[in-house]
């Protein structure tokens, strides 16, 4: 078998890890790589392969940077089938069509600026009819489900591990039978935290021969899911008593959920008091409605409570927004509120505009409840937290941080460096031969290297993008 790292080698998005097996080739993950607006789009418009050899995808989960290329892959003369869990598949279908709408909208937007600098105009990656055409190549597996991917002779079995991190997403395990050989194969995907809310915890995907494992928090510790709702009232409070807005960029999937899980349980024990809270974008919208459909991949808690007849994804004083015309009425709002809104890393979608318009207020609030790649939006406002004199680009125009910057590294649905190294610890060192580390920043990755070391896990390897391995 042959592997090439294609995408999130040396960097955090654009997940695509290639594998070559009898001559067939079989894609993990198609992500979109997310940064720098001209350079992303460059990036994912040229795939490190001819989308037309792929005979197959096997889909780790529906986040963006690892489903949301998808479409370019089926633009380009993809035709084969794409392999996921039913959640992963039920929340791509509302996610790539927004994906889509995003691009064209934002790409009209931005032409307006770069026509008035006598720029080209770009064109979006992928379209609605894309997106469609995408939907119909997807076929469903539970978890825990042996499978044969199709056309390969029994030498790709696959099956899928709850990994925790958001709705329907997986581990991958692959038993692979090549040349009078067989072997096992490991992809984490993103693997989740233990005792995060809503879902249940990670499951261990059991001794491989072989693994790509993510490395996005490696040598970082993050705060105990425990503490996420004290955390959040305690910032909720402190931004009430100034009188700004909230405005938090959220991934519409998983961690929307859990911010408005968290203010529930705050609201209902008046440990925050009753104010206007917006969920602002119609995909957020959507996938809560797709959370309530699959209760398969609830944790023990959440499941008590629906049984209870308890809604937690809806209460008094909070509104999900769909309109655009609502939506730039919440401009208006004289006095506090919170706006949830997406793109999780704050580049594209009405969060943008809600930054945009609050950024330069000293009585907003902007609260980072996740993961900020480099070159987003997102991260450059987490760099200016502490800095009093920072600016930041919006739409190509420059503005004054004069909000106050919060991080809460407690939301996070990755696990961090500590529970990568306790879920290593679980497999056996004289079955597994070789790891590869990808989907991190290299000083994360390096951390997460040294770790492994630490616990005689000698055979560890950060490779290049494109870098290329036999097995």
């Amino acid at each position: 078998m042959k592997i090439k790292f294609c995408g999130a080698a040396k960097t955090v998005t654009g997940s695509q890890h290639l594998l070559e097996i009898n001559g067939k080739k079989v894609l993990l993950d198609c992500g979109l790589y997310q940064g720098r607006r001209e350079e992303a789009y460059d990036v994912n418009k040229k795939f490190l392969f001819d989308p037309k050899e792929i005979h197959a995808v096997v889909l780790s989960h529906a986040h963006i940077d690892h489903s949301g290329n998808l479409p370019s892959l089926v633009r380009q003369g993809f035709t084969g089938s794409i392999y996921a869990t039913t959640a992963t598949r039920d929340l791509c279908s509302i996610m790539l069509q927004d994906s889509a709408h995003i691009q064209e909208k934002d790409t009209e937007y931005a032409n307006k600026k770069r026509a008035r600098k006598n720029l080209p105009p770009f064109k979006p990656l992928y379209t609605s009819p894309d997106v469609i055409n995408t939907l119909a190549n997807f076929k469903t597996v539970p978890y825990y489900k042996n499978f044969d991917i199709d056309g390969l002779g029994g030498a790709l079995n696959v099956k899928f591990i709850d990994a925790g991190h958001i709705l329907g997403s997986a581990e991958v395990v692959l038993r692979v039978k090549e040349n009078g050989r067989e072997y096992s194969f490991g992809f984490t995907g993103d693997l989740g935290r233990p005792n995060l809310p809503i879902l249940k915890d990670p499951d261990f995907m059991g001794n491989m021969n072989f693994v790509i494992s993510e490395s996005t928090y490696g040598g970082k510790t993050h705060d105990n899911p425990t503490e996420m709702e004290a955390q959040l009232a305690a910032v909720i409070n402190e931004a009430l008593s100034r009188g700004g807005k909230i405005i938090v960029p959220a991934f519409s999937v998983g961690r929307t959920q859990e911010i408005v899980y968290a203010l529930s349980g705050l609201l209902s024990r008046n440990e925050i008091p009753a104010f206007p809270i917006f969920v602002d974008s119609p995909l957020s919208s959507s996938a809560t409605n797709i959370f309530k459909l699959h209760p398969e991949c609830y944790d023990r808690e959440l499941s008590e409570l629906i049984a209870q007849g308890i809604n937690v994804f809806e209460f008094p004083g909070m509104k999900y927004i769909t309109k655009v015309e609502d939506s730039k009425k919440l401009n208006a709002i004289d006095g506090p509120a919170m706006i949830i809104s997406a793109s999780g890393m704050a580049e594209s979608g009405r969060v943008v505009h809600h930054l945009k318009n609050n950024i330069e207020d000293k009585n907003s609030t902007v609260l980072i409840v996740g993961f900020m790649a480099e070159h987003t939006l997102g991260r450059r406002l987490v760099e200016a937290k502490d800095n009093p004199e920072a600016t930041v680009n919006i739409y190509q125009e420059e503005y004054k941080v004069n909000a106050k910057v919060v991080v809460l590294n407690s939301f996070s649905a990755h696990a961090d460096g500590k529970e990568m190294l306790d879920y290593f610890n679980k497999f056996d060192r004289k079955e597994l031969q070789q790891v590869y580390l990808v989907h991190g920043e290299i000083d994360r990755m390096n951390n997460l290297k040294q770790g492994l070391n630490d616990l005689k896990f000698d055979n560890v390897v950060i490779p290049d993008k494109g870098q290329s391995f036999e097995i």
